[in-house]
């Protein structure tokens, strides 16, 4: 292994500090704190601090060091507890490929070290344990690369679970960073443990190549898992579309998507950046493979696009399914005060009590002689019922008794 870039001398590796309790804001079974909530913490700890300051997100895992060490012919994976035996193995098989996984960053003097040993930026490292940057990638010292995706995950929670993937290259090593032990690149694993890997006969460059492909293509069940739970929540709001639990759930899935589209966007830009780089940094015969990504990405933005479009038509068909139910009750409502409008008047007419006869004896003629018929009651109980029959069979031939 050149050592142009990893000094031999380093500094013992202070003992493994305990973890920190998660913050205020955190899930204890997911063993981290929310989206919204390490977001804040990573603005708040920025400001005033002085550029490429290293500090470790309260809530953060204790690392795990994990090697792959491979070639044509070699293959050899084993999760190292000490960062000084994966470091001497390292040093020692210069003519292997190495894939170096970190998973958790709470160890802030073994992030040092890693920054140390493989002449790592700060800006770039702190870039990486803030845990919230958006895809881009960088050009650094001796064509090496610094790339970071956002791997995403639809939650049985109804919510899009992103996580950064920091990826750096070099003449025969990738470093990848992540803040969890569990991610979607098993299937890059996979490819390596079996004996005809296309990614053991290729360079270094090209298994960074492989893990942004499998991030890109984890976008696609996230985004099948949308749509599924699209179609369940279109079908639930013609069953019901009174439960006001639907419409928080379309705005729930809303931001979902707004918040995918804003992932995927920066990832098609990083890999057109990619594209541009020169012939030195980029040869010709990978810029073919990460034209593939970014075909993907292009599918990925036409795909949000697509459920942005169908989760604003959801949420024009609840309203409309809303006014449809609230017309149907109005029409029911009008139908009914519209048969007892002419019974109300005709009872109110017989309730103003004009006396036939006067206080001195005599007869007014005019003043309701039917109140002394003594059939008087049932006819007009008659009139009543003739009135409401006539309203209905005009209200049926309108069309209005039906429900559609």
């Amino acid at each position: 292994m050149p050592t142009d870039h990893m000094p031999l001398a380093a500094s013992p590796l202070p003992p493994e500090p305990e973890p920190v309790a998660p913050a205020a804001g955190a899930d204890p079974a997911l063993g981290g704190i929310s989206d919204r909530a390490a977001t804040r913490q990573a603005r708040e700890q920025t400001v005033g601090q002085r550029p490429g300051t290293l500090t470790v997100r309260e809530g953060s895992l204790v690392p795990r060091l994990f090697l792959i060490s491979y070639s044509e012919t070699f293959f050899e994976e084993k999760e190292y507890p000490d960062y000084d035996a994966l470091r001497a193995y390292f040093q020692a098989h210069p003519e292997l490929r190495h894939w170096i996984d970190v998973r958790g960053y709470n160890n802030l003097p073994l992030m040092e070290r890693l920054m140390r040993d493989f002449d790592l930026h700060p800006l770039q490292m702190e870039d990486v344990l803030g845990d919230y940057q958006r895809a881009k990638v960088e050009l650094f010292d001796d064509n090496r690369l610094f790339m970071v995706s956002r791997m995403t995950d639809f939650t049985s929670l109804l919510e899009i679970d992103d996580d950064q993937l920091s990826l750096f290259t070099g003449p025969n090593y990738v470093i990848s960073f992540q803040d969890d032990y569990d991610d979607c690149l098993e299937t890059v694993r996979l490819r390596l443990r079996s004996g005809f890997s296309q990614i053991k006969r290729k360079p270094a460059l090209y298994l960074a190549y492989a893990l942004t492909d499998v991030v890109l293509d984890h976008y696609y069940p996230t985004m099948a898992a949308i749509g599924d739970y699209i179609e369940s929540l279109e079908e639930r709001i013609f069953k019901n579309g009174s439960d006001r639990r639907i419409l928080n759930r379309i705005l729930h899935v809303k931001k979902d998507i707004v918040r995918f589209r804003r992932l995927v966007y920066p990832e098609r830009e990083k890999i057109a950046e990619i594209l541009r780089m020169p012939e030195e940094v980029i040869p010709e015969e990978m810029k073919i493979y990460f034209k593939d990504c970014y075909d993907h990405a292009i599918q990925a933005m036409d795909l949000a696009e697509s459920y942005r479009e169908s989760i604003s038509s959801l949420m024009d068909l609840y309203l409309s399914d809303q006014s449809n139910r609230m017309n149907e009750v109005m029409k029911v409502l009008t139908i009914i005060s519209s048969i007892f409008i002419p019974l109300s008047f005709v009872v109110g007419l017989y309730g103003m009590n004009f006396q036939r006869e006067a206080p001195d004896g005599s007869i007014n003629y005019l003043n309701m002689p039917e109140l002394y018929q003594p059939w008087g009651y049932p006819i007009l109980l008659g009139i009543l019922a003739l009135i409401v029959t006539g309203q209905m069979y005009y209200f049926y031939r309108k069309g209005w008794l039906s429900s559609r």
